[in-house]
Formats: C-alpha cells, sequence, structure tokens
C-alpha cells in the first residue's frame, strides 16, 4: 500500500472507527452473538441455518450462494454511490466480502475504484466481485454481434477492475422475460467458459416475478439480483418466486433494501424514529427470509457502513425496530416504487412514469446525479420529464403510495 501522506491519514481514521465500531459491537453482545439464533416473532419469516466466519474473524452470519457454492455474510456492499476507497477498505476490515458494481456506475470509474483498492490490499482471493453490463441498441445488433458486444463490455469491466475474472458477472436491468436476451447468456457461458467470469447472473428492478419465475423455469444462471424490501411484503408471489429460485439453487441477492435510500421521499412519517432505527429494521426484515442469501445496501459514510454492517451479526430485532415495522404509517413513509408500471395507464401522455420515479430515486434519495441524467437519457423521446411541463396538474396514480406528482415536480425543476 502506498506509504503518501494521505493514504496514511486515511488509514488512521478508517482503523481509528474501526476499532471503536468492533469494540461497540462486543459491548453490545453482538460480536459474540451465535448465528442462526435470530428467532423470529410469529408470523414472521425464520432465520435459515448459517455458518459462523472463520475462528479470528468476528462472528458474522454466512449464507451459502445457490449452487455457486460461495459463502459469503448476509450484508454485502453495493458500491455504486461510493467514491471513498477507505469505505470500500473499512468495509472488508469489519467483514463485508461481497462488493457490487456495474461498468455504468459513474461511467466506469466505480469499477476502477473499486478495483484499485482491492488490488492495493491484496485481497483478491479473498472477495467475492460482481459487475454488471447493459446491452443498449440491442435491437440494432445481429445475435452473433450481441455476443461479442457482451464480452468486450465484460473485458473493458476486468480492464477497469485491474483483474483476470469476476466472481459474478449480471445481465443488467432486465425490464421483463422477453429481455432475457439469448445472446448475453450465450456470452456469459463463454466469458465462464473462458475464465473470466464464474458465475452467470441478471438483475432486475422490475417484473421481478415474471423474471425470476422465467429463470428459474429455464435454469439460466446462476445468481439473481432482485429488488426486496419490506414494502414488498404484500407480495406473496414475488416471495413464492424467489423461494422457487432459491429452492433450484439459483442464489439470490436482495438489493434496494431499504426502499431506496436514506432520505426517504415521504420523510416526515419516519422522522419520529432514528434513523439508524428505520435503515437496520428494513435490512433485517429482508435478511429474515432464509433464501435470501445476502443483501447490498449502499452506503458511503462509516456511520452509515457501521449500521448496516451490524445487521449481520444479529438479525434479531430491538424493541424500537418491531415498533418501527409494526407502524401502520410506515408503507406511506416509504413511498418505494414497485416499477409496477400499473401507473403509466393513468398519464394522458403515456410518460415512462417508473423510469422517471428511478430518475428520481438516483437524484434526491442517492445523491447520485450522474446514474439519475443516465436513466433519463435512456428513457424515448417524447416520454420522459420534458413531456410533463405543459401539464398543472398531474393525474398520474400509484398504487403503492408513490406520490407521483410530487416527484415529477421536483424533476421538473432538476431537469426539465
Amino acid at each position: 500500500m502506498s506509504d503518501k501522506p494521505g493514504n496514511r491519514q486515511g488509514d488512521l481514521t478508517r482503523r481509528r472507527f474501526i476499532s471503536t465500531s468492533l469494540t461497540g459491537l462486543a459491548a453490545a453482545g453482538l460480536a459474540g452473538v451465535s448465528p442462526g439464533l435470530a428467532a423470529a416473532e410469529e408470523g414472521e419469516e425464520k432465520a435459515g441455518d448459517t455458518q459462523a466466519a472463520e475462528e479470528g474473524e468476528s462472528r458474522m452470519i454466512y449464507r451459502t450462494l445457490g449452487k455457486t457454492g460461495i459463502s459469503i455474510p448476509i450484508v454485502s456492499m453495493g458500491a455504486m454511490n461510493a467514491d471513498n476507497p477507505e469505505i470500500v477498505k473499512a468495509s472488508y476490515e469489519m467483514g463485508v466480502r461481497h462488493f457490487d458494481t456495474a461498468s455504468l456506475y459513474a461511467f466506469g470509474r466505480n469499477e476502477q475504484m473499486l478495483g484499485k483498492v482491492i488490488k492495493e490490499m491484496g485481497i483478491r482471493d479473498e472477495v467475492v466481485i460482481g459487475t454488471k453490463e447493459r446491452l443498449g441498441g440491442r435491437e440494432n445488433m445481429s445475435d452473433e454481434e450481441a455476443v461479442g458486444k457482451f464480452i468486450t463490455l465484460t473485458e473493458g469491466s476486468l480492464k477497469r477492475l485491474q483483474m483476470d475474472y469476476v466472481d459474478i458477472v449480471y445481465l443488467h436491468a432486465v425490464p421483463n422475460a422477453e429481455g432475457l436476451d439469448p445472446a448475453a447468456f450465450e456470452a456469459m457461458n463463454k466469458l465462464k467458459k473462458d475464465g473470466k467470469a464464474r458465475f452467470s447472473g441478471i438483475s432486475t428492478h422490475q417484473s421481478m416475478t415474471e423474471i425470476i419465475t422465467a429463470v428459474t423455469e429455464s435454469d439460466l444462471c446462476d445468481v439473481v439480483l432482485t429488488s426486496m424490501n419490506v414494502s414488498l411484503a404484500g407480495d406473496a408471489a414475488l416471495h413464492e418466486a424467489i423461494d422457487a429460485a432459491a429452492k433450484k439453487g439459483i442464489g439470490i441477492v436482495a438489493m434496494k433494501t431499504q426502499a431506496g435510500g436514506r432520505q426517504l421521499p415521504n420523510q416526515e412519517s419516519l422522522d419520529k424514529y432514528e434513523s439508524g432505527v428505520v435503515q437496520s429494521a428494513m435490512l433485517k426484515w429482508v435478511m429474515r427470509h432464509e433464501n435470501i442469501t445476502t443483501s447490498i445496501p449502499g452506503y458511503t459514510s462509516y456511520q452509515h457502513m457501521k449500521e448496516d454492517v451490524s445487521v449481520a451479526f444479529n438479525l434479531e430485532y430491538t424493541e424500537d425496530e418491531k415498533r418501527f415495522l409494526a407502524d401502520n404509517e410506515m408503507m406511506m413513509g416509504l413511498g418505494f416504487c414497485h416499477q409496477c408500471r400499473e401507473c403509466i395507464a393513468s398519464c394522458p401522455h403515456g410518460v415512462a412514469i417508473p423510469e422517471l420515479m428511478r430518475t428520481h430515486m438516483y437524484a434526491a434519495q442517492y445523491s447520485n446525479f450522474r446514474q439519475a441524467r443516465a436513466t433519463l437519457d435512456e428513457i424515448p423521446a417524447g416520454r420522459g420529464v420534458a413531456a410533463c411541463k405543459g401539464c398543472d396538474t398531474c393525474s398520474a396514480r400509484c398504487a403503492h403510495h408513490v406520490n407521483i406528482a410530487y416527484r415529477i415536480e421536483d424533476l421538473k425543476l432538476m431537469y426539465a
């Protein structure tokens, strides 16, 4: 590791925080908690069989990622919004072993940052790296061209990551079952054969039940990265699809576990709870589902890292977390867009509302304006926020308590 003064300062700051955090976990009784003892309340999912970390490490809850055989802690790091390498280092030192990125995040710079840290620390063989690729412009490519492009994209990711292989390569943001492009899976299988990827996967923000079911029935890939949070508690079909996939040996990784960020759109109803309580309660709720192997919450500060990673030590709810999860105002406070697309029919202009809601999430909740801009730019002409400029009153309606009109007005101020 470099001996530059700036790096030494960051190292000291990181280690001081880690030391304090681990001491706090031990004092709270978390560091020594035996995995698998987080008994669920009546009517809830029960946390499944787990493994302890190896001797000498903090006692974290481990699960196996389906038929891949990879054993990782139940809390991993979504690196999309991270731009501070010290946070990545601190995460590893606290026990995180899986890091998720994508070629599109920060236009490739996120992969560069993550790869540089992993190389400098000399820990490539100790971590699981996942990255994601989009096949943009697919309609203008032959199947052979699409296979070649996907492979080229992945090779670009490997170059930025400074790695010979990734553990998981995903077809990114599959919108529906028709989006399960055979060319992408052919490319991923070739990457696996050539030793450039160990396992293949898909990520999805929408039509999750349909997509997971299709993947399960066709045995297309090894891993599914899917949205899952407490606002989806009533989606029985999605839960059944996840359980069926896991039963068949598909590894399940959860994203959007805290309903899309720490600055929730309808924050007023949640202000009576401490932020850490809200975040840990939601993350615990997801990870108490035994068929979900791990989660990739995104965090950009030491404090948020500590709040998220602490969940990996103990899934038992605190009294404050129970109170929050039992609060009837909670759903309204979360305001999470399910990407179900039912709202489009209520818009007279056919605006791509789900994509705009994701844009708002990236901008207002993640403060990731580059990802927001990239998402906005993918919307077809005439269906973006510019189409909303002439509407004084938004008639679009959501079945899941999302205040569409409020977010559209926000986007008008930012982009229209």
